[in-house]
């Protein structure tokens, strides 16, 4: 053993350094989705197969060494977007890819804007949730899975009045439609309007318990309002609602929600 740490040198630091980071950089991509337990899972099977092996169960070892590679398919069969979007949320994070990453994001402030404002002019009523940084795996769970690519005519499709999917909130991770009629937490707070709706009063609860971002469009006003950590800017124009979502999906922001919720009114509503 004394042999084997004389013989360490400083390359083989940077080597086990290497492979701690990229195994570190793949928990923090893999955490909140559902391939996190398969991957625990995997790490489970493969210490009882060293231990088997050690103990002279050859049986045993065979068995859960063949189980691994079972395991590892069923791992990419089952969880493919959660494993393509973790892939994508990685090579994202590179230089190279930024431009891109610049492009997807203003492609989908864009669409949401252009169905915001069409929503609001038919006086249709929609609440749409963008995911930051805390995970809205609950929330997913809750409604209908899509997993699409965001555009104006999936969002109004989806809030058509006639659609079985107009119900509850639409969520968004990633700049893709991830799942439509989403069940959302009602706020506690008693001291908001009572002219704001379920739709508002789900968005109030949803930001007061995450960092999420939600846009609320009124069915009986045809307003549109967005709501962050508890605090609603109504009455937004297409430039306003484009020009905070840009800036809420920019560099993170300090600060946090008081709990209360807050109402600041712009000077002007969206039109058609």
């Amino acid at each position: 053993m004394w042999t084997t740490i004389a013989q360490f040198t400083w390359i083989d630091i940077v080597d086990v350094l290497i492979v701690a980071f990229v195994f570190y950089q793949l928990l923090l991509m893999f955490k909140g989705t559902r391939a996190l337990q398969m991957i625990l899972g995997l790490a489970l099977v493969y210490l009882a197969s060293r231990v088997a092996l050690k103990s002279g169960l050859l049986t045993v070892n065979w068995v859960l060494q063949n189980l691994l590679g079972v395991w590892f398919l069923l791992i990419i069969i089952l969880f493919q977007p959660e494993l393509r979007r973790t892939l994508a949320t990685f090579g994202l994070r590179s230089h190279l890819l930024r431009a891109f990453a610049r492009h997807e994001e203003a492609h989908m402030i864009d669409e949401i804007v252009r169905s915001t404002v069409s929503l609001a002019a038919k006086k249709i009523g929609a609440i749409i949730v963008l995911e930051r940084e805390t995970k809205l795996s609950e929330f997913v769970d809750s409604g209908v899975l899509l997993d699409a690519r965001i555009s104006r005519r999936l969002l109004e499709s989806i809030f058509c009045t006639y659609s079985p999917l107009h119900d509850g909130a639409v969520v968004i991770q990633g700049g893709r439609v991830t799942a439509a009629s989403c069940l959302l937490p009602l706020t506690l707070t008693t001291d908001i309007s009572e002219e704001l709706g379920t739709r508002h009063r789900a968005a109030i609860g949803l930001t007061e318990e995450t960092d999420a971002i939600a846009i609320v469009v009124s069915e009986e006003s045809g307003s549109v309002s967005l709501v962050e950590a508890g605090t609603i800017n109504k009455g937004l124009d297409a430039q306003r609602l484009r020009r905070l979502l840009g800036e809420y999906f920019g560099p993170p922001r300090s600060g946090g929600s008081d709990g209360k919720s807050r109402e600041v009114t712009a000077p002007s509503a969206v039109g058609g």
